[in-house]
């Protein structure tokens, strides 16, 4: 499946997000799993007894999860008819996950793992190979698909990281690798935004990233359940294909296979000793190659200015584009 909040483009400021579910691999039509819903009930209402996916509306993925059902629950109301599918073309799309508790980001690529710390000079430490390590991001400041994004006030450079983000809709605590993966309810693209500079200051004293980090993370543009995702298992994650776009210019092409760390080698790092919660993100890291700061003396030349259109593209994910704007007095 894939899950996306939505509403019609043309739609008064405040509307309320709709969930929403593909009706075709190319996510070009959509159905209102809230009118699939009401169509299934009307058929059978014996389903209200039978199901708490059917008792009460369906709103956002965030109260879906709320309610202590998983992701792959929805799937019960894909049999219901669509005889009013609903365009992608005439839809905005919004957060997968409107409001998640917390945003665990990890470091799992090499490539760009070791570009940062020859950039400091040293060499990766062998710790890193060993566990795969996180900081927590901001979760009050996520952007969806279209959403603008703009500098910190403090900063001149202005960067994009090309990841994965994967959400959690069970609640889990110390689980091992081998069964991580079932924690996971879909994956979405994720860009990382980040203040080069900002996070140079902060790196320096061996904490943060903080303020380089915390003011933008997108998501989008939706959810897609693992099931989809099988045919292109690899021994670690998946054989897909990550690109990133500035203005139509292609910078920057990894595969999310070459990961150094299973995600669910991840879930099992972030669930020790701890609970994670549905709706809880984990973000892949930045794939090799995938931010300016590893390629932008050989391609753009330049950070990030407004203007500038961003989009990340993960096969089977799809593209999530953002517009650079300049930072309104706030």
């Amino acid at each position: 499946m894939k899950i996306a909040h939505v509403r019609e483009r043309n739609a008064p400021a405040g509307t309320p997000w709709r969930l929403a579910a593909a009706l075709d691999a190319d996510a070009a039509r959509w159905m209102d799993l809230e009118d699939a819903r009401r169509r299934l009930v009307a058929g059978d209402a014996a389903l209200t007894h039978n199901s708490p996916l059917f008792r009460q509306p369906v709103t956002t993925l965030d109260d879906h999860l709320a309610r202590g059902l998983r992701v792959e629950a929805l799937a019960d109301l894909l049999s219901a008819d669509s005889d009013e599918p609903m365009e992608a073309s005439e839809l905005a799309f919004g957060p997968p996950i409107l409001r998640p508790p917390s945003l665990r980001d990890f470091y799992a690529f090499e490539r760009h793992v070791r570009t940062m710390w020859e950039r400091r000079g040293g060499d990766v430490p062998e710790a890193w190979y060993r566990i795969p390590v996180f900081y927590f991001s901001n979760v009050s400041e996520m952007r969806g698909p279209g959403d603008p994004v703009w500098c910190p006030a403090a900063s001149q450079e202005l960067d994009y990281e090309l990841e994965v983000a994967a959400l959690i809709d069970t609640p889990v605590h110390d689980l091992d690798p081998a069964t991580g993966r079932e924690a996971i309810g879909g994956y979405m693209v994720m860009n990382d935004w980040s203040a080069r500079d900002l996070q140079r200051e902060e790196t320096t004293v061996r904490l943060g990233p903080a303020k380089g980090k915390d003011f933008a993370t997108s998501i989008g543009p939706w959810l897609v359940t693992p099931d989809e995702l099988e045919d292109v298992r690899a021994e670690r994650n998946y054989e897909l294909t990550m690109t990133a776009t500035v203005n139509g210019q292609e910078l920057s092409r990894g595969t999310w296979s070459s990961a150094q760390f299973d995600v669910g080698e991840m879930v099992s790092r972030a669930s020790a000793d701890v609970l994670l919660r549905p709706g809880d993100l984990l973000g892949s890291g930045t794939v090799g190659g995938g931010c300016l700061l590893e390629i932008k003396d050989e391609r753009l030349k330049r950070w990030l200015e407004p203007g500038d259109v961003v989009t990340l593209a993960i096969e089977r994910l799809g593209e999530l584009t953002n517009p650079v704007v300049e930072r309104a007095n706030r």
